[in-house]
């Protein structure tokens, strides 16, 4: 996995910096400087386990001369008692290092258990998940890396790397029509190469992309069961297709069998529960 380290560096520094300010006065004052001793990380949950390669960059930043013995891979499936890696070194650098690595991954492992759980119930249709920018500020990187890991897809990044005319874009600009021609001339002035997907709230606006056209994907936002199966059919493969908007863990194989490309989950994200894990001295 190729970390992207112009996020990660400054990431791992500024955490650190918010965590130990001018010192981790506990262990300073309790045990001797230059001690040397080893930490596992133990599993006391079930699910998919994320963020071990940039548990690993933790660990360099905070000490180089940290040793870690790893056992399990990202994207493996865990269990209570599993012992993801040890950890040996300067006693003060694994514990400057441990709250860092145990928020990162619980975290992490959280979003790709939650998405695999997804990709599993879909994994007899044709239809992906998708993830969204229902982010934490400042994680976007750690939390998509997360769904990827869990076999989810990635969505847009930013504003940057897509265009999705949503709901306000379209009120704003004065319906449909002038939304996406609107777009097309902004394209063509920039120089800019990049996809462009719009949402409809209905098959009346439906219809009119259909008509227009000039779009890669549509997103079909809020529609029940019997509409969305209805607008899959209207576009018949003429452009790929995704749903939003409701849908659950318990819902989202309806929403599949309805034939979209697609449904994106902001609950990947903003909706899960940390994986549980701990790192424990080990007494050798």
């Amino acid at each position: 996995m190729n970390l992207d380290k112009n996020f990660l560096v400054p990431f791992i520094q500024n955490a650190l910096a918010e965590d130990v300010g001018d010192g981790d006065h506990t262990s300073l004052s309790t045990i001797p400087q230059g001690q040397q001793g080893k930490a596992k990380l133990l599993i006391k949950d079930s699910g998919i386990i994320a963020g071990i390669e940039v548990a690993l960059e933790i660990f360099k930043v905070v000490d180089p001369a940290l040793r870690v013995e790893i056992f399990f891979s990202d994207g493996q499936t865990v269990k209570p008692g599993d012992i993801i890696f040890f950890v040996s070194g300067s006693v003060h650098s694994i514990l400057k290092a441990e709250r860092l690595v145990l928020n990162t991954m619980q975290r992490m492992s959280g979003i790709a258990t939650k998405t695999n759980s997804i990709v599993k119930i879909l994994e007899d249709t044709n239809t992906k998940v998708l993830d969204t920018r229902k982010t934490t500020p400042g994680l976007r990187y750690l939390e998509k890396l997360s769904v990827i890991i869990g076999g989810g897809v990635n969505h847009r990044f930013g504003l940057y790397d897509m265009i999705l005319i949503k709901d306000n874009h379209v009120d704003y600009a004065g319906g449909i029509y002038n939304a996406i021609h609107s777009v097309h001339d902004y394209l063509k002035v920039k120089q800019l190469s990049i996809s462009v997907e719009i949402e409809v709230r209905n098959l009346q606006e439906l219809m009119q992309v259909i008509e227009i056209g000039s779009v890669d994907r549509i997103l079909l936002d809020n529609f029940d069961f019997l509409t969305l199966k209805k607008a899959v059919d209207l576009i018949n493969g003429s452009f790929v297709t995704e749903a939003s908007g409701g849908i659950t863990e318990n819902n989202v194989l309806e929403y599949a069998k309805c034939g979209v490309d697609y449904v994106s989950m902001g609950a990947l994200t903003h909706s899960v529960r940390s994986l549980d894990m701990s790192l424990k001295a080990v007494n050798s």
